[in-house]
């Protein structure tokens, strides 16, 4: 399982043959300027929530490679109405089994429009289960303490917001990593933003005080699951 990194909250995942990719947001992220959105032809986009820098790229990227978009009931009904209609609809709490795998839906703590300012539903997160193991995409997220319904999910790896202001900074998303018992960490929605930038030496180094594996890839750069 190979994970890459696009900035913000931007993660594609490879797994069982099919390549996913979460909260596309390339092309307005000027740290993200030297990747090309038109290359990306993934089998599934998974959505979190409705802001601009989570689907700001969703329709090109559909559209682009005829992905299937799995996401809140409210934003499959959105995407409808622009002609998408290869969408799974789904809700906080329901599972499905896909080609690749099982995802869960989970409760995120923040706010969710669409950038013409439809109703975005509920915003959330993710639980993936493929080749074995078991990924959280946190989505943009607040320290909540239905984090610890995952405590017994035996989690791999787990995708946690650390840029603060917008979502969990660095301490909500230690304590987070206890709630979910999960030490192996990847930070995402951090830097793009001035209110957002982060001391990578210091958060880095919090992360290692409470003996949590922390990995902050590069834009571009893919790390082995």
């Amino acid at each position: 399982m190979k994970l890459t990194y696009y900035g913000q909250s931007t993660i594609e995942i490879v797994t069982d043959g099919k390549t996913l990719l979460f909260d596309p947001f390339i092309t307005p992220n000027e740290l993200a300027k030297n990747i090309d959105v038109n290359s990306l032809k993934p089998d599934y986009i998974l959505v979190s929530h409705g802001h601009g820098d989570h689907v700001a790229d969703l329709v090109t990227v559909q559209k682009n490679s005829g992905a299937k978009v799995i996401c809140i009931a409210e934003i499959a009904g959105w995407l409808g109405k622009q002609g998408i209609t290869n969408v799974h609809g789904m809700n906080i709490g329901g599972g499905f089994n896909f080609e690749f795998g099982r995802v869960k839906m989970v409760n995120a703590v923040h706010s969710s429009a669409l950038p013409d300012g439809s109703n975005g539903g509920n915003p959330a997160g993710f639980v993936l289960s493929s080749e074995g193991k078991k990924i959280y995409f946190a989505g943009d997220t607040a320290l909540t303490y239905d984090m610890k319904l995952l405590e017994d999910e035996n989690l791999d790896w787990a995708l946690l917001p650390i840029g603060d202001n917008y979502t969990m900074g660095a301490d909500d998303a230690i304590k987070a990593a206890a709630f979910i018992n999960c030490k192996n960490i990847i930070g995402i929605h951090y830097d793009s933003f001035p209110v957002i930038k982060i001391d990578k030496e210091e958060v880095a180094g919090k992360f290692i005080h409470a003996g949590l594996n922390l990995k902050l890839p590069a834009i571009g750069e893919s790390i082995e699951l």
